[in-house]
């Protein structure tokens, strides 16, 4: 096998670029998406009961439909021109970015359901006993607790979404596998490409997953020295 198109300063940059734009794509997805989660997440837990089949079935939809699907539709709603920023096409980027927000929006507001039911009731009852109101017990105690039972599965999510910005390659969008498309085509060495890409993204995951690991032992950390 011939490796060498790495040492290349055209290919290697390529790679790297496509490399920061799926980085960027992932962060975004999962910071904009993690604030828009709110939203859904809010209305599940509302006692007005259209409300809360608006938001169950929100998540319902997005989580049972797949992502390609997802891109492909709102990328056909939009028609925007030609916008280049730092060699991106925002006509592409834009539709994909939404569609990926959307559906990282649905699955974090799973996890933050998950993360909310994970704490005990008791704690509830005791924070509202010591004269707390339902406000201040959820900022407080609920959510603080929630945040950090729901780590590992945001971890998840974002590695999650970090394989699946390849889905942009369909939409022109220069993120890594697009641009070893474009190495592939120019080098003709498929199997290498394909390799080193892989190499990449397992890098970026394993890279992820060691911080989310990391993260969490310095809240269990703080937690025991708190509780001395």
């Amino acid at each position: 096998m011939d490796f060498s198109f790495i040492l290349d300063s055209y290919y290697l940059l390529i790679l790297l670029r496509g490399f920061t734009v799926t980085i960027v794509l992932a962060l975004l997805a999962v910071l904009l998406g993690s604030i828009f989660a709110i939203i859904p997440t809010l209305l599940r837990y509302s006692k007005v009961k259209i409300l809360k089949w608006l938001g169950t079935s929100y998540v319902e939809l997005i989580r049972g439909t797949p992502l390609l699907v997802q891109v492909l539709l709102v990328y056909s709603f939009f028609r925007l021109p030609v916008i280049n920023f730092l060699g991106i096409d925002l006509a592409s980027f834009i539709p994909g970015m939404i569609a990926l927000l959307i559906n990282s929006s649905a699955y974090v507001s799973e996890i933050m359901r998950g993360g909310i039911n994970s704490v005990d009731k008791g704690q509830k009852e005791g924070a509202l006993s010591l004269g707390m109101n339902k406000y201040q017990t959820a900022i407080h105690v609920i959510i603080p607790q929630a945040v950090k039972n729901s780590l590992p599965s945001l971890g998840n999510e974002f590695i999650s979404i970090i394989k699946e910005t390849s889905i942009f390659m369909y939409l022109g969008v220069a993120e890594l596998m697009y641009s070893a498309q474009i190495v592939r085509a120019s080098t003709f060495l498929i199997k290498e490409v394909y390799i080193v890409t892989a190499l990449m993204y397992f890098i970026l995951t394993f890279t992820t997953s060691k911080l989310i690991k990391l993260l969490e032992k310095r809240l269990n950390l703080t937690k025991k020295v708190l509780s001395l």
